[in-house]
């Protein structure tokens, strides 16, 4: 029997088929989709409305347009599609800002194609999510025997965090931003991750959106340890838009500006990206939370101090 033919419309789904060894079954990837650095090579089969590099300000303005007047903020290659013939579809019902959704490409996709391919929608609310959205891809895809020792690993990696910081007298209260302007807490699965890198989370909700935060708000919270993580935004991209913040007197009362517990990480390839790396992601926090324990091995790729 052949192996399906995939279609990824998900960053983090993509990385799931190629850690589960079924990279070469991909046929198409969506124009975010950058992991593991083999799938550059994949037809590019959406593109977003909205420019990436204009400012976080009017990004955020596009985006709060385009959502109320329930515009798509991605297009599908139809053509193209048709073209690669995708036995399954892989993407998400999370967020109509991330990535396109399950319902935008039923709608984009319907009587347009002259079969019907399966599509399979992933919803990410908490950390816990990412192993059944690894087993659902692997059911989907027909690899769930090559599912269950990924997941054991990345489980093995996850207790040995905590194992390292489970006597850790200290644990810092962290304010995590996922977007700049306006500024937005972290939620879904991030406080899960603060959590289990031996922090306390500071505001936003696990397993509830993103919430807008006033600098009021912040200064209020004051948290030991701030660290952002712009939405698809890397690291290079996230420190233009920080160096904004460093003229308004808000932001530099900041305790954890004064004291330079301030810190800067990869969303775009880490935190924002529901796949395999969120485990990466907790060692990253693990880094900044408790250096005396971790040692910074990744600093400067997928973190730095501001």
């Amino acid at each position: 029997m052949a192996p399906p033919r995939i279609l990824s419309l998900l960053p983090s789904c993509t990385e799931i088929v190629c850690a589960l060894g079924h990279g070469s079954d991909l046929v198409g990837r969506s124009h975010e989709c950058d992991y593991p650095p083999e799938t550059a090579s994949l037809p590019v089969c959406t593109k977003t409305r909205i420019n990436p590099a204009k400012s976080s300000a009017e990004i955020n303005q596009e985006v709060q347009t385009a959502l109320r007047d329930t515009v798509s903020l991605y297009r599908v290659n139809l053509p193209l599609v048709s073209e690669l013939q995708p036995d399954i579809i892989l993407t998400q019902a999370q967020c109509q800002a991330c990535a396109i959704s399950a319902t935008a490409v039923e709608r984009e996709i319907s009587g347009q194609l002259d079969y019907s391919p399966r599509i399979v929608s992933l919803e990410t609310n908490r950390f816990a999510n990412l192993w059944e959205n690894i087993m659902a891809v692997a059911e989907a895809i027909g690899a769930s025997e090559e599912a269950r020792p990924i997941v054991k690993q990345l489980k093995v990696r996850l207790v040995n965090v905590i194992e390292k910081i489970a006597e850790a007298v200290d644990r810092p209260r962290v304010g995590c931003l996922e977007w700049l302007d306006p500024l937005m807490a972290a939620g879904n699965w991030i406080p899960d991750l603060v959590e289990m890198a031996g922090g306390r989370n500071a505001f936003g909700q696990a397993g509830k959106p993103s919430p807008r935060v006033s600098w009021a708000s912040l200064a209020n919270q004051n948290p030991d340890i701030l660290v952002a993580m712009p939405c698809g935004l890397d690291l290079a991209r996230a420190r233009v838009e920080l160096a904004a913040l460093g003229s308004r007197p808000e932001w530099t009362n900041l305790r954890a500006v004064r004291q330079q517990k301030a810190f800067v990480v990869d969303g775009s390839h880490f935190f924002n990206r529901p796949g395999p790396r969120l485990v990466d992601s907790i060692e990253i926090l693990a880094e900044i939370l408790h250096p005396g324990k971790f040692p910074p091995a990744r600093r400067g790729v997928a973190w730095e101090r501001l």
